[in-house]
């Protein structure tokens, strides 16, 4: 690592990979804001950071100089976002509406992981493909998609192939569930939120869903709900991924050693991104964080991390595009999208049936 500082090539690299980054949060916020017509892009940063990234490496012979340095950008940079990622996620911060939304949650991530990984393996993809399509679709799209992909040894073609199904399918949901949603639970628009936040994939996905039925149907509360419920179903990585991690890691456990060494299996950064959401739970308890902060220096001290972990994860994710060659891509094939399509039609379905059939009543009991 310290022999690679010394090489203009790794800065280079580096340097390209925050470039690409930068680049594609304008992007982003440009095609949700002035194409769709968004007041807040429902764009992912990281979809677009893969793409400007594939975009330059397969229009432009990059040297092989960068390499190390874009190596450094998928995995310590990777890591170090992910766990920082955690103060995102208070337990305390979801609400009186998350024992509602929690079986609904635990339910749509448990077949959909199932399901969907056993479809893939069953169509002939490789178990680290179907495992990512199968998380980004069951919890939080690009985020769980990244936070998984080095605990399964996912290469950088499968980490964009997944996300480019996670990113068109949940957008797809986006502008045709608040109209369906609508049609079936139009007198309940707190069920309307609720399926909303479970069957889309990505937060801002959810987000703009939410905002769509607002401004359509004068109903406020379908927004909140929404974004409560995925906030619970992100949560859920807390739990989710370090399971994922094992059960992928088995295979290459026994292969390395011919034992299991299931603690090893879990990395330092889930671990850190467990802590770093504790960490956000504990201030967010009481008046005054931790006896010691004005609630508006805990505040301001939780926003500089989320934008440390979100511009290491865009730096992370130009640099896997700028490392994804479309041959590997088209070697893949088209199977893995029609997996996709299936997952994201799972889910919805799943989460419909559910709600349609249980949500009045576990409102009603909990009220």
């Amino acid at each position: 690592m310290i022999e690679n500082l010394r090489l203009p090539g790794w800065w280079m690299g580096l340097a390209l990979a925050v470039l690409v980054s930068f680049a594609a949060g304008y992007a982003a916020d440009w095609f949700g804001v002035a194409v769709l017509g968004f007041a807040k892009s429902p764009v992912s940063a990281i979809m677009m950071a893969i793409v400007l990234g594939m975009l330059v490496a397969n229009t432009v012979k990059l040297p092989d100089s960068i390499q190390p340095g874009l190596k450094f950008c998928t995995s310590a940079i990777l890591r170090i976002g992910i766990m920082l990622l955690g103060i995102r996620l208070s337990l305390t911060g979801t609400g009186q509406f998350t024992l509602v939304a929690l079986p609904f949650v635990i339910a749509a991530i448990a077949i959909g992981l199932f399901t969907v990984g056993l479809l893939g393996r069953y169509m002939g993809l490789s178990r680290q493909l179907s495992g990512l399509i199968a998380v980004g679709t069951s919890i939080c799209g690009c985020t769980a998609i990244v936070a998984t992909a080095p605990l399964i040894k996912a290469n950088e073609s499968e980490v964009s192939y997944a996300v480019a199904c996670i990113t068109v399918f949940g957008l797809a949901a986006m502008f045709v569930y608040p109209v369906l949603a609508h049609q079936v639970f139009a007198s309940q628009p707190e069920l309307a939120g609720l399926f909303l936040g479970t069957s889309i994939h990505e937060t801002a996905q959810v987000a703009g869903a939410g905002m769509m039925y607002e401004a359509q149907y004068n109903a406020p509360v379908a927004l909140d709900i929404a974004t409560v419920t995925k906030l619970v179903r992100n949560l859920c990585m807390i739990a989710v991924i370090p399971l994922v991690g094992v059960l992928y890691g088995r295979e290459h456990a026994r292969e390395d050693t011919g034992r299991i060494n299931y603690l090893a299996m879990i990395p330092w950064f889930i671990v850190g991104f467990a802590l770093m959401s504790a960490l956000r739970t504990v201030g967010d308890m009481g008046d005054k964080p931790f006896g010691l902060l004005a609630p508006a220096d805990w505040k301001q001290i939780v926003e500089l991390v989320k934008d440390a972990a979100e511009r290491c994860l865009l730096v992370a994710m130009a640099a896997v595009g700028l490392t994804s060659m479309l041959a590997g891509i088209i070697k893949i094939g088209l199977r893995p999208f029609a997996l996709g399509l299936f997952a994201a039609v799972l889910i919805g379905g799943v989460s419909f049936a559910l709600i349609s059939l249980f949500a009045a009543d576990l409102i009603a009991l909990l009220a």
